[in-house]
């Protein structure tokens, strides 16, 4: 199909405009590591863009990986969205195929209250009070079990199962399946890049969480390593060895980094699934 000349000046300004957009989008993170690998007195006397690292350095980096604080508080944040994501994922599909089923009682009184929760909260202090009268106060608990399953992801699951045809249960319940064959046999491979969807959501809010963890955390060999990183950011805990060539923005820049890659480095394997799968959860409401 032939394009009109306002055709083609339309696309030009459209790739400029994505072009600048993604120039201003990356820039910053690229700037961040690119500082890294700098030597810090060089860096310290560097002002302008940064396009490249300012006399190559791994400094920082080392100086990250020796510190124990920030090791510890990195496998404190492993542990804590591998079994969170987990717990999460399984009790979102459990709600999500409850909450789908046409022939469970007062599925759209539960489903109206679980909506409501979107829009209202108990509030920090009731929660924080709940918290600590169930001694989950300082614990890896108080990070996973509160939080455990967002109503946004469970309406996308909920939606997803909808869409499955219903001649497919049928089919199975007169095989003698159960809900739960039904569910992980025959609802979770039909409905799985709306699940992917739903870990990478649950992935990305669990990795930058920092809040909860200051609220319920008072040991410090429990912190993950948001909490750590804001320590270092804001409130500079952390400092440069005083006999060492490394200046605390340097480690500030290598912290930012190695904070951020591990997500960035998932992202790519869950892409394929992120637009259909938001796309299924989305169609009915």
């Amino acid at each position: 199909m032939k394009t009109t000349p306002g055709q083609r000046i339309f696309s030009v300004f459209n790739y400029m405009i994505i072009t600048m957009l993604v120039i201003v989008t990356l820039y910053p993170f690229w700037h961040i590591v690119m500082a890294s690998f700098s030597d810090s007195s060089k860096l310290m006397a560097h002002t302008g863009l940064i396009l490249k690292p300012i006399g190559f350095s791994t400094k920082a980096y080392q100086q990250v990986l020796r510190d124990e604080t920030i090791v510890r508080s990195f496998l404190n944040t492993v542990f804590i969205i591998i079994t969170k994501n987990a717990l999460s994922i399984l009790l979102t599909l459990f709600g999500a195929y409850f909450l789908s089923r046409k022939n469970m009682m007062l599925t759209p009184v539960i489903s109206l209250m679980v909506v409501i929760t979107m829009f209202f909260s108990g509030g920090l202090v009731p929660t924080y009070l709940n918290v600590r009268q169930l001694h989950l106060d300082n614990t890896y608990w108080a990070l996973i079990l509160p939080s455990a399953i967002t109503t946004f992801n469970l309406i996308i699951l909920r939606t997803g199962f909808q869409g499955v045809p219903e001649s497919l249960e049928e089919s199975a319940r007169l095989d003698g399946a159960g809900d739960l064959q039904i569910l992980f046999q025959i609802l979770v491979p039909l409905v799985l890049p709306s699940i992917m969807v739903v870990l990478l959501y649950y992935m990305v809010a669990t990795w930058n969480s920092w809040f909860d963890a200051m609220i319920y955390l008072r040991k410090r060999e429990l912190f993950p390593l948001q909490l750590v990183l804001r320590e270092i950011l804001v409130e500079s805990q952390v400092k440069a060895d005083t006999d060492s060539e490394v200046t605390e923005e340097a480690i500030q820049y290598a912290v930012m980094t190695v904070s951020t890659v591990p997500i960035l480095l998932i992202y790519p394997f869950m892409q394929r699934y992120f637009v259909k799968g938001a796309t299924v959860g989305a169609v009915k409401g």
